[in-house]
């Protein structure tokens, strides 16, 4: 098989690449990325040899579509987006020409292109919030209730991608995932940015609202979701991918500063975002009767491995902390 990743650079992306090739060593991967503040081509370091590299945008439809064409694409996997809630509070067209326009563009690429399935990875935050003290989940029925501009443009991505199955019958697949974590997390992101922190001795800084809770997914967990919905998923299907793990953002950060042995002092109370969501989870029961597919990253052990990591990888994540965009700290 042919596949194109999109945003192949990125955190999960480049995790999925290198993740692919161990798996299918046969198949043929073609890594697709702008490269922009986030996007890393150090994190493709190992499997450059493997892989071919287009730097590109994917709002460009004859670069897309050429790619495509070229490299006789069978798949393609969309994970290009721009994807940091804060930055989109304070720089929302940007998050819309990506994430909307530029997978709408994608689908005509590869309509043009006879790509034989579409798979576009999206996020649990297109369904809204959930209350604190209540024991709801979001199932792939859940309405689409986006609350900020990055959900918002994530939800419009999912809108094009059905839209296309539904209009011109292509072949789509969507995953709608919780909060990843693992390797090659650009440290602008919660884990990353508390554990780097933490290793410098630097604040960490929390949400006003720090009982506010997230569910935690393995980034390796996620990719060998998405695998076995390209295996055996539905065309025109949408598959909820989550651990059942819940945290706190005060529990991520005291387990952070147990793991790095650092004190609770470090811990610092920032304004909220605007637009701050309360809590996810994901019903996953649809994946796992369907298609098999369970975690299997204990998030405990995942965290430490984490934390490992970052800290042996000191030259890969320093260079990247004056690439942010957004101050956490400054909200007002």
């Amino acid at each position: 098989m042919r596949l194109l990743v999109t945003g192949g650079a990125g955190f999960i992306g480049s995790n999925f690449v290198h993740y692919w090739l161990e798996r299918h060593p046969g198949d043929e991967v073609v890594v697709y990325d702008l490269l922009t503040y986030a996007g890393n081509r150090a994190n493709l370091a190992t499997v450059e040899d493997a892989i071919t590299f287009v730097q590109g945008d994917i709002c460009d439809r004859e670069l897309a579509e050429q790619t495509m064409r070229s490299s006789r694409v069978d798949v393609v996997v969309n994970f290009a987006a721009e994807s940091h809630n804060s930055l989109a509070v304070v720089d929302p067209a940007r998050f819309f020409r990506t994430n909307v326009v530029g997978t709408q563009t994608l689908l005509d690429a590869a309509r043009a292109a006879g790509v034989e399935r579409f798979h576009h990875v999206s996020t649990c935050e297109v369904y809204g919030d959930l209350p604190l003290d209540s024991d709801e989940v979001f199932s792939e029925e859940s309405p689409y209730r986006p609350r900020t501009p990055y959900n918002a443009s994530k939800a419009g991505a999912d809108h094009a991608v059905r839209a296309y199955y539904e209009t011109f019958g292509l072949s789509i697949t969507i995953t709608n995932c919780s909060n990843n974590y693992g390797p090659y997390q650009f440290p602008e992101k919660v884990i990353p940015l508390f554990v780097t922190n933490a290793l410098e001795d630097l604040p960490l800084p929390l949400y006003a609202s720090t009982g506010n809770r997230r569910e935690w997914l393995h980034v390796l967990d996620h990719c060998a979701a998405i695998d076995a919905v390209l295996a055996r998923g539905r065309a025109g299907e949408t598959y909820n991918v989550g651990s059942g793990v819940e945290a706190s953002i005060e529990e991520v950060a005291d387990l952070v500063l147990d793991l790095t042995g650092k004190p609770a002092s470090l811990k610092a109370i920032v304004p909220d975002r605007p637009g701050h969501d309360r809590r996810y989870l994901l019903d996953t029961s649809k994946i796992a009767s369907e298609l098999g597919w369970e975690p299997v990253h204990s998030w405990p052990e995942g965290l430490a491995e984490t934390v490992t990591w970052y800290r042996a990888h000191r030259e890969w994540w320093e260079p990247l902390k004056a690439r942010a965009l957004v101050e956490e700290t400054a909200w007002t």
